[in-house]
C-alpha cells in the first residue's frame, strides 16, 4: 500500500472509502458481504492473536470464547461510527484511537478478505485500488451529513428501489442505528444523541433520499457525455 501523504491523527474522525481494483465488484453474494463484515469485526481489535482465517478451524465453542475475550478487552484500534458496504465500494467514518490504528485496520481486513476472495473465485493480483481515501470530518454538521450520505447510498445508487428495502439493507450500519438490527457494531452514540429517538433519526435520513437520488441521477448524466 503506497505511503500516505497525510498523517492519520488519534481522536480524530475520518470518512474512509475504498473500491475495488478498476472498480471491479468486490461483493459477489449475500455471503461475502458478511464475511466482510466479520473480517472487519475482527480486525478493529488491536490484540488479535491469529488470523481471522484461522478461526474457522476452531470450534463453535473455542470461536466464540476468543471472540468474546477481545470483546471484553475493549482494546480497538478504531472506533467505526457508520459503515455501507456498496457491490464495489466500501464507507466508513472511523475515530483512530491507537497510533497508525485506521491504516493497520484498513491493511488487516483488506489482506485478510482479498486472501478469501481470491481463493473463493480463484483470482489473481490486488482486489482494492492500492490507497483508500481518508477525508477528516471538521464539524458536528459534517458528520451528520456524512452519516446521511453514507446511509442514503444504496437508495441514492439504485441498488434498492425504495425506503422499505433500504431499511432491510443489512450490509449497512443504518438497521442496527434504527432498531432493527441486532448488531452492536457502532459506537453510535455520538450521533443518535443529538436526536430524540431512533425514529427522529431515520426521518433526517429520509427528508433528505430524493434530493440525494437526484444529485447521484446528475453525477451520472455529466460522466457518460
Amino acid at each position: 500500500m503506497p505511503a500516505r501523504t497525510l498523517p492519520l491523527v488519534n481522536n480524530e474522525v475520518y470518512h474512509v472509502i475504498n473500491r475495488g481494483n478498476a472498480s471491479i465488484p468486490i461483493f459477489k453474494n449475500k455471503y461475502d458481504y458478511r464475511k466482510f463484515i466479520q473480517t472487519f469485526c475482527y480486525y478493529q481489535n488491536a490484540d488479535c492473536p491469529i488470523r481471522f482465517s484461522k478461526i474457522n478451524n476452531f470450534s463453535i465453542l473455542e470461536r466464540n470464547k476468543l471472540l468474546k475475550k477481545l470483546k471484553e478487552k475493549k482494546k480497538f484500534l478504531v472506533e467505526i461510527f457508520t459503515y455501507c458496504l456498496m457491490p464495489n465500494h466500501y464507507h466508513f467514518i472511523l475515530k483512530q484511537v491507537k497510533d497508525k490504528g485506521i491504516f493497520n485496520f484498513i491493511r488487516l481486513f483488506a489482506n485478510s478478505y482479498s486472501r478469501y476472495f481470491n481463493t473463493k473465485y480463484k483470482r489473481k493480483g490486488g482486489l482494492f485500488e492500492g490507497r483508500f481515501k481518508a477525508v477528516r470530518v471538521e464539524t458536528n454538521s459534517q458528520l451528520l451529513h456524512l452519516s446521511r450520505y453514507i446511509h442514503l447510498n444504496p437508495y441514492s445508487s439504485f441498488l434498492v428501489k425504495d425506503f422499505k428495502n433500504l431499511l432491510n439493507y443489512h450490509f449497512s450500519s443504518f438497521p442496527e442505528y434504527i432498531g432493527l438490527s441486532k448488531n452492536n457494531i457502532c459506537n453510535k452514540d455520538i450521533i443518535l444523541n443529538q436526536f430524540s429517538n431512533p425514529k427522529e433519526y431515520k426521518k433526517f435520513i429520509f427528508n433528505h433520499a430524493d434530493y440525494q437520488r437526484t444529485l447521484e441521477e446528475i453525477k451520472h448524466q455529466i460522466l457518460e457525455r
